[in-house]
């Protein structure tokens, strides 16, 4: 079981909270099997918040990512575009199960000292 902890703003965590986002867009992927997803919540509240199982890994065209999954992006065409912006390849999380954490971790529970850029792999 290998899990990644990734770095989401809270109107985006908020949104794959309610279940309204359920892809995790990125301009890289994990390039080991991941099956879970960390979700440190930037600021301002600078905590580990949940976890969400990663149901598959999409690595299309911006245009193709955005066809297959703009139903439950959680997030406008303009964002995704200007995100994607003079890329040839978009990647995205298809998020299942998400698992609020009852008391929202530090960084530190992982021996982590700064919230990652992208993502940094776990080994839990």
């Amino acid at each position: 079981m290998r899990k990644i902890l990734i770095s989401i703003n809270p109107e985006h965590v908020a949104k794959i909270l309610s279940g309204e986002k359920k892809f995790e867009y990125r301009t890289k992927a994990a390039k080991k099997d991941v099956d879970s997803l960390i979700i440190y919540e930037t600021t301002p509240v600078k905590r580990v918040v949940a976890e969400a199982k990663i149901l598959e890994v999409l690595e299309l065209t911006p245009e193709d990512l955005w066809a297959e999954t703009k139903d439950q992006s959680g997030i406008s065409k303009a964002f995704f575009d200007e995100y994607f912006q003079g890329r040839s390849v978009a990647y995205a999380y298809r998020l299942g199960e998400v698992k609020v954490y009852d008391s929202p971790l530090e960084l530190s529970f992982y021996g982590i000292k700064a919230a990652p850029q992208s993502f940094i792999y776990l080994n839990a």
